[in-house]
C-alpha cells in the first residue's frame, strides 16, 4: 500500500476521526456540482431508487419475454438507458459505490463475508477523496449521500424488505417504525449472506450500512434504515414521503436466488412480479405525480465492461483494486428505466452512464456536491436525452 502513495501525481491527505469534515460532510452540502451551460435537472422533489440484482441487458431489456414488465411496460412508460453500466463485481461494491462514491477495495468486491473495518482508515488520495486501503465498515469521516442529505435538511430512508423479520440474523431493534438498522457486527461474520424462508434480507444489499456516518449512531441508523412496514404509509402523503428512498427487495424478489428459499421462482419472474406491486404504488402517490423521479436498476451485469473514466490498472479514481470488476474495469453493462413526470413516455437514451452518474445525478436534484468518483469529470448527470418532457 505505501507503493500506491508514492506514485507520482498523486496527491494524499491524512485525515483523522476528529476531522470528520474533511471527506466532504461541509463541502458536500454545498451548491450542485453543475458549471454554467450545464444542463439542469428538472425541479425533482422526491426520488425513489430502486436496486435489482445480477443481471445484464442482454438477459432483462433484450429478452422482454422474460420479463415484459420491466423490458416492455416500464420503457414504454419512462425512459431506458441502453448503456447504463455497473462499477464493480459482486454486490457490495457496488451498493457503496452507488451512495458515497467510494470505489471497489478487495473486502467489498467479495461481498465482506466478515465485517471488518476499512483501514488504515485516515489516507485519502486526491482529487477524488478515495480512501485508501482495504475493508468493509469506513470510517465517520467518510460520508454518505444520506449524510449530504440530512446536512442539508432534507429527509431520507433506506427500505429493506424482509429485514428485522429474525432480528438474530441482523440484530435488528424494534422502533415505532418496525425493525431498524438491522447489520452485522463489526469485526464478526455476516449472517445474512443467505437466506431463510421467512427473512430472506441482505445487508450486502444496502451500501449506507458500510459506514459508521450511518451506523456509528444508532438511533439516526433506526431513523433511516427501515423494513418495508412503513413504505405504504409514508407514501400515502408528499409530506410523510422522504425526499430521497433507497427500496432493496428481499433475496427473492431482488432475482439474485432462483429458484428461491421459500421454493418460488425467483430470477426475473420475481422482479417483474415485485416491479408489478410497488411501482404501480409509487406512481400513484402524491410526491410521484407532483415532482417524482423513479430509477430502476441492477447492481452488476454478467460481463466487466465499463464506461465513464473506469479504466484497468489502479488510479485515482480506484486506488484499492486495479480491477474494479475483479477480471476486468467495471460491473457490466445492466441498463436502467427512469420513470417521472419530466420524462416523456418511450424515451431511449444511449448516452454512457453508470452507477457514480446516478449519483451524480441525484446530488444535483438536491443542490449537494459530488462524492467520490461522482466527481470525474467523464462522469457525466441525467441530461435531457433523459427529462424529454422538461
Amino acid at each position: 500500500m505505501r507503493n500506491l502513495l508514492k506514485w507520482p501525481g498523486r496527491q494524499v491527505i491524512a485525515v483523522g476521526a476528529a476531522i470528520p469534515l474533511t471527506l466532504g460532510l461541509a463541502s458536500a452540502t454545498g451548491s450542485a456540482g453543475t458549471t454554467p451551460g450545464q444542463h439542469q435537472p428538472p425541479q425533482i422533489k422526491h426520488v425513489w431508487y430502486i436496486e435489482l440484482e445480477n443481471e445484464g441487458t442482454t438477459q432483462t431489456f433484450g429478452d422482454p419475454a422474460a420479463d415484459p414488465y420491466l423490458a416492455k411496460t416500464l420503457p414504454s412508460m419512462g425512459a431506458l438507458l441502453k448503456n447504463y453500466y455497473a462499477v464493480g463485481h459482486d454486490s457490495a461494491d457496488n451498493y457503496i459505490a452507488q451512495i458515497s462514491g467510494q470505489a471497489p477495495d478487495p473486502a467489498t468486491q467479495n461481498d465482506c463475508g466478515v465485517w471488518t473495518r476499512f483501514h488504515p482508515g485516515n489516507v485519502v488520495l486526491k482529487p477524488y477523496h478515495q480512501l485508501v486501503g482495504n475493508g468493509c465498515v469506513y470510517p465517520s469521516s467518510v460520508p454518505t449521500l444520506g449524510n449530504q442529505l440530512s446536512s442539508a435538511q432534507l429527509s431520507w430512508k433506506a427500505y429493506m424488505q424482509d429485514m428485522g423479520n429474525d432480528p438474530t440474523r441482523d440484530r435488528t431493534t424494534q422502533t415505532s417504525q418496525g425493525p431498524a438498522c438491522g447489520h452485522p457486527q463489526v469485526g464478526k461474520p455476516d449472517h445474512t449472506e443467505g437466506a431463510e424462508p421467512a427473512d430472506q434480507y441482505a445487508t450486502r444489499h444496502e451500501g449506507f450500512m458500510y459506514f459508521e456516518s450511518v451506523i456509528g449512531d444508532r438511533s439516526y441508523c433506526d431513523q433511516h434504515i427501515v423494513s418495508f412496514q412503513p413504505l405504504l404509509n409514508d407514501l400515502s402523503a408528499a409530506q410523510t414521503t422522504p425526499n430521497f428512498s433507497w427500496i432493496s427487495p428481499n433475496l427473492c424478489f431482488d432475482g439474485h436466488d432462483s429458484p428461491c428459499v421459500t421454493g418460488d421462482p425467483g430470477g426475473l419472474t420475481e422482479i417483474d412480479a415485485f416491479l408489478q406491486i410497488w411501482i404501480p404504488e409509487i406512481m400513484n402517490s402524491p410526491a410521484y405525480k407532483q415532482n417524482g423521479l423513479i430509477v430502476i436498476t441492477f447492481d452488476e451485469g454478467t460481463t466487466d465492461t465499463t464506461c465513464c473514466g473506469e479504466t484497468a490498472g489502479s488510479s485515482p479514481s480506484h486506488p484499492n483494486t486495479p480491477l474494479p470488476g475483479m477480471q476486468g474495469p467495471g460491473g457490466g453493462k445492466v441498463g436502467a428505466v427512469l420513470l417521472s413526470p419530466f420524462i416523456k413516455p418511450g424515451t431511449v437514451s444511449t448516452v454512457n452512464y453508470n452507477h457514480y452518474s446516478a449519483l451524480r445525478s441525484i446530488e444535483d436534484i438536491f443542490g449537494l456536491a459530488h462524492l467520490g468518483d461522482a466527481a470525474m469529470p467523464q462522469v457525466k448527470a441525467f441530461g435531457p436525452d433523459v427529462y424529454s418532457n422538461s
